[in-house]
């Protein structure tokens, strides 16, 4: 009996978990339909959610589902978010097309920037102390210019990087950008520190006051400077 009854709620379970499932494609799908709808003044509506009370008909719509970014693995990620790589190629370039294969082939994620333009160049530069090499990898701070497929691997490996590919089925590398619209856009690319210089500190004894309290100060100290100056007597400087 105890077997027959565990086994009948195993049954329930499963039945329980499949129905969830069921709703909750249901669900997604109704979340991506268009109704149509006309309200008592005659008017055409559109929406995800018609009255009621209200005849609708549901519109096709050739809008996918949005899709979910693919989870990378821990190691992976962790390595990503500390050392993030960054390519620098332009148009005919074997290094470049090299580079780009080692880094697909390894499975590293990484953001391309192509370098075409005179702005281009000025912020290849920029990210290479003045040198415009390429292609070049940056590997968090570390940067290598030229392809040197055993230094590449190297710095990557160093950076924590998976020596095998890890990548999920379903990831895409992100397509190519202008190296000087990444600057435009505020992007920072990594390697290239943007806060180099400390903080000034602040210059001690100097004390700004509001223009109101200020004036105030300067009304006050008037009738003291002119006594003093009629005395013969030197001012005396007081620290508020």
């Amino acid at each position: 009996m105890k077997r027959a009854h565990h086994r009948h709620t195993g049954h329930w379970r499963l039945a329980a978990a499949v129905l969830g499932l069921a709703l909750l494609v249901v669900a997604e799908a109704a979340a991506a339909q268009v109704y149509k709808w006309k309200d008592e003044h005659g008017v055409t509506h559109y929406g995800d959610t018609p009255p009621a009370h209200v005849k609708s008909d549901i519109l096709k719509t050739d809008r996918p589902a949005p899709a979910r970014a693919p989870v990378l693995p821990y190691e992976l990620a962790r390595a990503v978010q500390a050392a993030p790589v960054v390519l620098y190629t332009t148009a005919r370039c074997d290094g470049c097309d090299q580079g780009r294969a080692l880094l697909r082939a390894r499975g590293i994620p990484f953001s391309e920037r192509t370098v075409n333009t005179g702005e281009d160049q000025q912020q290849l530069e920029r990210a290479n102390g003045g040198k415009s090499e390429l292609p070049l990898l940056l590997v968090g701070n570390r940067k290598i210019a030229g392809f040197q497929a055993a230094a590449w691997q190297d710095a990557l490996s160093a950076a924590a990087y998976p020596k095998q590919k890890m990548l999920p089925p379903s990831y895409e590398f992100a397509a190519p950008v202008p190296a000087a619209g990444t600057a435009a856009s505020g992007v920072s690319n990594p390697g290239v520190s943007t806060s180099s210089a400390p903080p000034t500190p602040p210059v001690r004894g100097q004390l700004r006051m509001p223009p109101d309290d200020a004036a105030a100060q300067a009304a006050d100290q008037q009738p003291r400077n002119r006594s003093s100056a009629t005395s013969g007597t030197p001012p005396t400087n007081q620290v508020h």
